[in-house]
């Protein structure tokens, strides 16, 4: 008898987890980083939606245009303007009809399929007890001596990296090439993402590294850390929005709506600031964590459009390219 009960309740709970829906999220390898968001998005949203979100970090585009209306995907977490009209012309996703009002970027928004939760500045973070004078300029950085060591993302695969060379682009439009070709020698190393920057630069390995005008705030809240800032340049810093999109075939389009919503709730936006270390997209500066207002924050903001990115992309990344090769 004792052995049947046993089969039993193995049974029940096999029954009961098969019947749990699952919620696939793709999400970039930063998001469930010893730094991002992800296991606090799981907890938070596993609390109110009787599901099983379960994340799939890694590439985000490549991966789910190469699957196509086959993929496992419900929801795709971490995409950036700069490469929405390709996501767009994909076909595989869906309106995520969601109210716009509640949102505060800095630039207007009325995009229907790519909803933002965050945003932030591309910036280069240094330690100040290793540098006590950073470059004060884009054209500083250029001309600072070849033995600094800086280390980057790559564009092909990181949405920090493609902004980074998107910057580039912005700032000296034809000359893009000569300034990669002045700040090569430089460059430290080429990471996948940015976890892997980020630790090299945490770790002493390198003096500065791309990251973002928000990433200061970490040290300060979590660490009471002040060392630690974001070089502000004159020439302008690039703007860029995280979104999140619903997969058209999602075969939990209830739960992937659901999730929608969730990220503008005031409760993820209020944890999103310091659990993605960005300005929360439907929070007032009002609304942000203490630390978040002792940053230095660009005067110049640059943005490309989606089609304006998507026309430069290549000839971005080419530019790097060329230049990291010689």
């Amino acid at each position: 008898m004792k052995a049947l009960t046993v089969a039993a309740a193995l049974f029940t709970a096999s029954s009961a987890l098969a019947q749990t829906p699952v919620l696939t999220v793709y999400a970039g390898d930063y998001i469930t980083s010893e730094w991002g968001p992800g296991p606090k998005i799981e907890e938070m949203f596993e609390a109110q939606c009787s599901c099983d979100l379960q994340f799939k970090p890694g590439d985000l585009l490549p991966r789910i245009l190469l699957e196509g209306a086959r993929t496992d995907a419900d929801i795709v977490f971490g995409l950036s303007t700069d490469v929405t009209r390709r996501a767009r012309e994909s076909g595989l996703f869906a309106p995520h009809g969601q109210p716009l009002d509640k949102l505060t970027l800095p630039v207007d928004w009325s995009d229907e399929v790519f909803l933002p939760y965050n945003y932030g500045h591309t910036a280069f973070v240094y330690n100040t007890e290793r540098m006590a004078e950073p470059p004060a300029s884009f054209d500083a950085l250029l001309e600072a001596p070849d033995d600094l060591r800086i280390v980057i993302q790559d564009p092909r695969t990181s949405i920090s990296g493609l902004a980074l060379v998107l910057w580039v682009q912005a700032v000296y439009g034809d000359g893009a090439q000569a300034a990669w070709e002045k700040l090569a020698p430089k460059i430290l190393t080429v990471t996948k993402g940015w976890s892997e920057s980020y630790g090299l630069f945490t770790d002493g390995e390198a003096d500065m590294v791309l990251s973002y005008t928000t990433s200061p705030a970490y040290h300060i809240i979590a660490e009471d850390d002040r060392t630690k800032k974001a070089a502000i340049f004159p020439e302008g810093h690039y703007f860029m929005v995280e979104l999140s999109a619903k997969v058209a075939g999602t075969d939990q389009p209830e739960l992937a709506d659901q999730f929608m919503a969730f990220t503008l709730s005031q409760d993820f936006q209020s944890m999103i600031a310091t659990g993605n270390w960005s300005f929360p997209a439907a929070l007032s500066p009002e609304e942000w964590p203490e630390g978040f207002r002792e940053l230095d924050l660009p005067e110049q903001v640059l943005f490309y459009s989606e089609d304006e990115a998507a026309d430069l992309r290549d000839k971005a990344i080419e530019a790097w390219r060329a230049a990291l090769s010689q």
